[in-house]
């Protein structure tokens, strides 16, 4: 009976440590990198996130069918506004936005593929341990599928694999992450977009996170 009871006790451990869908911190600060299966598009980025008013300030370099480009945007999801900045010669240009804000997190659909140790489980502090989920994310009138990886313990974005509209596939992975916010000013339009008009063309798409690579 005891044995019974003890068998019961860890069972009901094992199921209560499954992991479960999770939301990352709601203000990051750190580096990410974008990559693509054909090697057409690569891009290294700093970022600011706020999900608490939807918004992200990208700063990014990067190659896209052998040419170099250089670019640093603001998103303002709750105005439905993407700001273009040229601090060189001071000019802003403000285009249309999706409104449609999606956090950084787990969705609660995704499916558990599996738990592992980034780096070595040898010695404390020598690795780090993480999840990996997979599902469907439904774009419009297309599915794409991804898989995501996060820390355990806090939900820190480590990668995600995309498969894209393009039928490649796309890695992001983020690096340098530090819950908060230090520079609170990079997701506020700087003084000479004041002015700025928006850009808007007849049938253009709505700019989304991912055109702004």
């Amino acid at each position: 009976m005891r044995a019974l009871v003890l068998f019961v006790c860890l069972a009901v451990g094992c199921l209560a440590q499954r992991p479960k869908p999770c939301f990352s911190p709601p203000l990051l600060t750190g580096s990410l990198s974008v990559s693509s299966q054909s090697g057409k598009l690569m891009v290294y980025a700093k970022y600011t996130y706020d999900s608490i008013g939807q918004r992200i300030r990208l700063r990014e370099v990067g190659n896209y069918g052998n040419k170099t480009f250089y670019s640093n945007v603001l998103l303002l999801y709750k105005y439905g506004v993407m700001y273009k900045l040229h601090y060189r010669n001071h000019t802003c240009c403000k285009k249309r936005l999706d409104r449609r804000f999606h956090p950084l997190m787990i969705p609660r659909n995704a499916s558990f593929l599996g738990q592992a140790v980034l780096g070595s489980s040898s010695g404390p502090g020598q690795g780090v341990l993480v999840n990996t989920w997979f599902g469907d994310l439904h774009m419009r009138n297309k599915t794409a599928k991804y898989l995501s990886t996060v820390t355990e313990f806090g939900c820190i974005p480590i990668s995600t694999l995309f498969y894209s509209p393009n039928r490649e596939w796309v890695v992001t992975s983020f690096f340098n992450n530090v819950i908060g916010i230090s520079e609170p000013q990079d997701l506020i339009p700087p003084a000479f977009c004041e002015g700025a008009q928006l850009e808007e063309e007849e049938d253009e798409e709505p700019e989304t996170f991912f055109s702004s690579f």
